[in-house]
């Protein structure tokens, strides 16, 4: 058996991403929490969800979530205590079901008690537990260190009054960076990890972690917008000259000792060969990693904020790629297309129309669960849920991110047009489609006030159309997304065809169908997608058809039988059907 063959148990598992924040209140205090998720296990178990990713559920001021963390051994109060997480996982664990945590160790927040003394003086111990540097003297001018922008936008250093030098954070600005060139900072993380591993945690999802290492000397980026000073520097932080060696180290130390679930989130980068070095199995890394290709498919380079138009034959050349690169060596993909970062799928890659809505999210489950490499998906993705209406002005706008781009945005038309009162409707149209804050309203488990996720006042307001889309419909819905997406996945995991087969694009010229095969022996499969509202006819004459194999999915029929086509490999499909065939 091939390496891409080989039969682990996480590269048939289903893993569900939860962000704690808005699953489910059990305490009324408009925040969802560990004993509110200890509440849904059974909804998850029935869905046929194997693992349970939990997005940072550690101490933290939260000025990104929760992924700004002040102890690393400690559950963050909103969410519960350390007992509620043992029983959680006891919860997990009596179901056959597994727990992932989130590892966030590119950086901690500024009030972790690691930064805190690593601020207090230069002689302190910890000092070089972070990444501090002079000020740099342009005519008499003190500067940062150098020009690199943080991700969420203006520099990417802040400067210490005490000890008068600057620190990096990559990220917002009570965000260090740790300084993982520093062994001790290495063995630390190791620690923090075998305290999880020990508890009882059967996997990692790691943070940013192929930008743990920067280029020797933090050199100035090149500029590219001339517009501002700093400038985008991702060539001298994402796959560093060392990540590969700390991540084997991560591995030696920790990792190898354990049967766990590791999956590395690997943004700035689109080079397959850089990432495949943290997968293949010879390399001893991480099981797989999340690349977000797929995902910056409608972005323009400048901004993930910003929508842009894109075209299926780009998403199908992203997806053959992936789905065929080094799979002779081992490599192992992570299949996704929504999570707590991006858009609702159904409102970026379907359509949400009240026509479409429900057929498209079928058609994207399709497309999901059809592919090779371990499934993911995010809390709400399986009922469907969508981005929240444009009729939402900024102020419902939540993440860091948005509101520091939106800060931006205005500041600058305000300079430029010389008035305080500038236009920005362009802006929040671009937000409604594309802004994280609509991953992450509250779930909607019923209609009952505040979609059942709570019984006090929300976090974050709930999307105006939980009183008709929730989980409590559709629970009893035979034909709704969730009842599909969980015939979806018991349809993956009685077929290893789709989960270990061979891809082969058919119809690569087609501009609104996206077909192809998996084979796996003697096994074979077709699976077609419609992109469009339109109807589609497929020319399959060129695989003889689809006569001989059975329909085991589709988003417009439930029953078996070779579908709408005819004798010459013809076949039409409506709009934004998905059918499965099976040989």
């Amino acid at each position: 058996m091939s390496a891409s063959h080989s039969r682990e148990w996480w590269k048939s598992a289903v893993v569900y991403q939860i962000y704690p924040v808005s699953f489910f209140d059990s305490n009324g205090d408009g925040i969802g929490d560990l004993n509110g998720i200890r509440e849904k296990l059974d909804y998850l178990k029935d869905l046929g969800v194997d693992v349970l990713w939990l997005s940072p559920i550690y101490r933290s001021p939260q000025a990104d979530m929760g992924y700004d963390i002040s102890d690393y051994r400690d559950i963050d109060p909103q969410y519960g205590t350390l007992e509620d997480w043992d029983n959680l996982l006891r919860g997990v664990h009596e179901r056959g079901m597994k727990l992932m945590m989130d590892l966030v160790v590119n950086h901690t927040s500024d009030e972790h008690e690691w930064f805190l003394q690593s601020k207090s003086s230069k002689d302190d111990q910890k000092r070089d537990w972070y990444i501090w540097r002079p000020p740099k003297l342009v005519d008499g001018k003190r500067l940062p260190p150098n020009n690199w922008k943080s991700v969420f936008q203006g520099s990417a250093w802040d400067y210490d009054d005490k000890t008068g030098e600057y620190y990096l954070h990559l990220y917002v600005s009570k965000q260090p960076d740790l300084n993982w060139d520093n062994p001790v900072v290495r063995d630390a993380v190791w620690d923090v990890m075998r305290f999880w591993i020990d508890r009882g945690c059967d996997g990692f999802r790691m943070d940013v972690i192929n930008i743990i290492s920067k280029t020797e000397g933090l050199p100035d980026a090149p500029v590219v917008d001339d517009s501002q000073y700093y400038q985008a520097a991702s060539m001298y932080f994402a796959n560093g000259p060392r990540v590969h060696e700390y991540i084997k180290e991560m591995h030696t130390e920790v990792l190898s000792h354990h049967d766990l679930i590791t999956v590395g989130e690997t943004p700035f980068t689109h080079d397959a060969s850089e990432l495949a070095a943290y997968v293949l199995p010879q390399n001893k890394e991480l099981n797989m990693v999340f690349h977000f290709e797929l995902m910056d498919l409608d972005s323009p380079d400048y901004s993930p904020l910003v929508k842009k138009a894109w075209k299926l034959a780009e998403l199908k050349d992203v997806v053959r790629r992936w789905q065929r690169y080094k799979r002779d060596e081992g490599f192992w993909n992570a299949v996704f297309i929504e999570n707590h970062d991006h858009s609702r799928s159904v409102s970026r890659f379907g359509n949400d129309s009240d026509e479409w809505r429900a057929i498209s999210a079928k058609m994207l489950s399709i497309f999901e669960v059809t592919q090779t490499g371990t499934l993911y998906v995010y809390q709400g993705q399986e009922l469907g849920l969508k981005n929240f209406p444009p009729s939402w002005g900024i102020e419902e706008y939540k993440d860091v991110a948005s509101q520091n781009y939106w800060n931006l945005i205005k500041a600058q038309r305000q300079k430029a047009q010389g008035k305080a009162d500038v236009d920005m409707s362009d802006l929040l149209d671009n937000f409604q489609h594309k802004a994280r804050d609509h991953a992450r309203t509250p779930m909607q488990w019923d209609a009952s006030f505040n979609g059942g996720f709570t019984k006090g006042t929300p976090w974050m307001r709930v999307n105006d159309d939980y009183h008709a889309w929730n989980a409590a419909v559709q629970l009893e819905d035979d034909d709704s997304v969730h009842a599909f997406w969980k015939r979806a996945i018991g349809v993956r995991k009685g077929c290893d065809v789709l989960m270990y087969g061979d891809f082969e694009l058919l119809a690569p010229e087609h501009d609104q169908a996206f077909v192809y095969s998996r084979t796996l022996g003697n096994e074979r499969a077709l699976v077609l997608l419609n992109f469009s509202e339109v109807e589609a006819e497929v020319d399959l004459g060129g695989v003889g058809g689809v006569g001989g194999y059975r329909l085991v999915l589709g988003n417009y029929e439930r029953k078996g039988g070779a579908g709408n086509h005819d004798g010459d490999g013809k076949l039409v499909l409506r709009g934004y059907e998905g059918r499965v065939y099976v040989q």
